[in-house]
């Protein structure tokens, strides 16, 4: 027997998509956009918008699963950024993991 714990529904994955949001508004730069470091940084957050476009599209599709994996990897480059340092998460340990 399936739990509720380990089914994707579409519920689970907009209230993924709406954490990833949060996030992706929530975290700012702490480095220079013209360093080596923003521009890494800049090709990381468009990695998380494109993962996160993604699982949109998934959704929409039906296809929950690669959906929620999509928007699973969206949020894991933000909070990524904010681990190395690179984004400021301003304390939110809910929607990242801090330092």
């Amino acid at each position: 027997m399936t739990s509720e714990l380990e089914t994707v529904t579409v519920e689970r994955v907009e209230s993924y998509l709406d954490i990833t949001r949060r996030a992706r508004e929530k975290a700012t730069p702490l480095v220079e956009s013209t360093s080596a470091e923003g521009q890494r940084l800049a090709i990381m957050l468009r990695m998380a918008d494109d993962y996160a476009s993604d699982a949109a599209h998934f959704m929409n599709t039906g296809d929950l699963v690669r959906a929620f994996g999509a928007i699973n990897y969206a949020h894991a480059w933000i909070d990524a950024g904010v681990k190395i340092g690179w984004l400021d998460g301003h304390g939110d340990d809910v929607l990242f993991t801090l330092p």
